[in-house]
C-alpha cells in the first residue's frame, strides 16, 4: 500500500537556524540552491502521493505564496496561524484533510541521500497494517549529518522499536518521516502535544515499527549543519 496523501510538517519557528529565518520560514531556506520544502515534495512526487497538506504559522503568507506556484501533487494548506500546535498537535488539526487511510508524514528539514533504492518506496513496501500502526524511517546514528546525541530507538530483528533507556547507546534516530495510521490520532485533544506521544502509543500496544535508512541523513538544524551538507559532493534530490 502507497499512501496517497502526505504531511510536510512546516509550522515551526526555525530559530536554531538564527539570520537564515529572520525574513523567511525555515521550509524555504535553501539547500543545493532550492528552498528545503521543494526537496521534500520532490521525494514526495516520485511515490503515488496525489495530496500534501502543509501546516503553516511562521511566516505563513510567504510558504503559501510559494506553495501556490505549484500544480501537482496537489497541495492543502493546515492554518496554525492562530496556534502553534506542535508536531502532534498539527497532524491532528490536519486529519480532516489527511483522510482515513494511512499517510506519510515529513519533517521540512529532513533531507538524504539515498542509498539501496528509494526510502519512500522502502517504507509503502515495508507497511503493513495488520502489525503497525506506525512505520518510521530510522537513521544510523554513525551515518547521519547535523546529530551528535545517543540516539532514540532500539530495534528487534522484525523491527519492533522500543525507546532509548537512561545512560543507554542506541544506534538509530528517528529520520523525520513515517507512515501513520489515522486511527493512531482517536482521543487526542485538540491542543498542542508531540509525535512522540503518538509513537509511544503504538510502542504500548507493540505496534510502531523501524526501517533503516541505507544512505546518508542530514538534518538541517543550524546554518552550521546546512553548511556541511552542502559540502557533500552528491547528488540531493
Amino acid at each position: 500500500m502507497s499512501p496517497k496523501t502526505a504531511m510536510i510538517l512546516s509550522a515551526g519557528f526555525g530559530t536554531r537556524m538564527q539570520h537564515l529565518t529572520r525574513n523567511r520560514p525555515k521550509p524555504l531556506v535553501k539547500f543545493y540552491g532550492k528552498p528545503l520544502i521543494d526537496h521534500v515534495i520532490s521525494r514526495l512526487e516520485e511515490t503515488e502521493v496525489e495530496n500534501i497538506v502543509v501546516n503553516v504559522h511562521y511566516k505563513a503568507g510567504m510558504l503559501e505564496a510559494h506553495l501556490a506556484e505549484r500544480r501537482s501533487p496537489r497541495i492543502l494548506i493546515s492554518d496554525e496561524r492562530q496556534k502553534l500546535l506542535d508536531t502532534g498537535g498539527g497532524v491532528a488539526k490536519a486529519l480532516g484533510l489527511l483522510g482515513n487511510e494511512p499517510f506519510y508524514v515529513h519533517n521540512s528539514d529532513s533531507v538524504w541521500i539515498e542509498g539501496a533504492g528509494s526510502s519512500l518506496k522502502r517504507l509503502s513496501d515495508r507497511w503493513d497494517p495488520s502489525t503497525m500502526d506506525g512505520l518510521l524511517l530510522l537513521a544510523s546514528t554513525t551515518t547521519s549529518l547535523g546529530y551528535d546525541g545517543t540516539g532514540d530507538f532500539a530495534m528487534s530483528p522484525n523491527g519492533h522499536l522500543r525507546r532509548r533507556r537512561e545512560r543507554e547507546i542506541v544506534p538509530y534516530i528517528f529520520a523525520g518521516v513515517s507512515i501513520l495510521d489515522p486511527q493512531l490520532f482517536d482521543g487526542c485533544s485538540a491542543d498542542s502535544f508531540s509525535l512522540n506521544e503518538i509513537f509511544d502509543k503504538a510502542i504500548e500496544a507493540g505496534r510502531l515499527v523501524g526501517l533503516r535508512h541505507e544512505g546518508i541523513w542530514m538534518h538541517i538544524g543550524t546554518p552550521e549543519t546546512l553548511q556541511e551538507a552542502e559540502a557533500f559532493d552528491l547528488n540531493v534530490v
